[in-house]
């Protein structure tokens, strides 16, 4: 796959995500929303970061099983339950980012919503990766 991360200079720039992504290849892995579950099925950690954490761990794992990379993401979307929370951690979730994932930003979203599948849950990430 190649990608091609586009930042307008007329637009803001990008902190953590790219305004967008080309991507080429030959597999599309749409990747279903992920929270901080454990492999029991309990969400794990009390706090935000921790939560992103796991959750970003666990949207990984699926996609290195159907053969990817945290280089192939094009796209992610964040919901968060809380929105200044979020914003607040926005530092250590970029570092978190960064460890986990590396620096190859997909095009991302953050979205409040009211609450997620488990009421525990702070934060979900769904996305999609574009594979050669």
């Amino acid at each position: 796959m190649t990608t091609e991360r586009v930042n307008p200079p007329e637009l803001s720039p990008p902190t953590g995500f790219s305004h967008a992504v080309v991507a080429a290849g030959s597999r599309v892995v749409f990747l279903a929303g992920q929270t901080a579950l454990d492999g029991d099925g309990k969400i794990a950690g009390d706090a935000l970061p921790e939560q992103f954490g796991t959750a970003l761990g666990n949207l990984l794992a699926a996609l290195r099983a159907a053969g990817g990379t945290p280089a192939d993401l094009a796209r992610v979307t964040v919901y968060a339950t809380d929105i200044v929370a979020y914003r607040q951690c926005a530092g250590e979730l970029g570092r978190i980012w960064r460890d986990v994932a590396g620096r190859d930003y997909p095009a991302m979203a953050v979205v409040q919503v009211v609450r997620l599948w488990d009421e525990q849950a702070l934060v979900e990430l769904d996305g999609f990766a574009v594979l050669p």
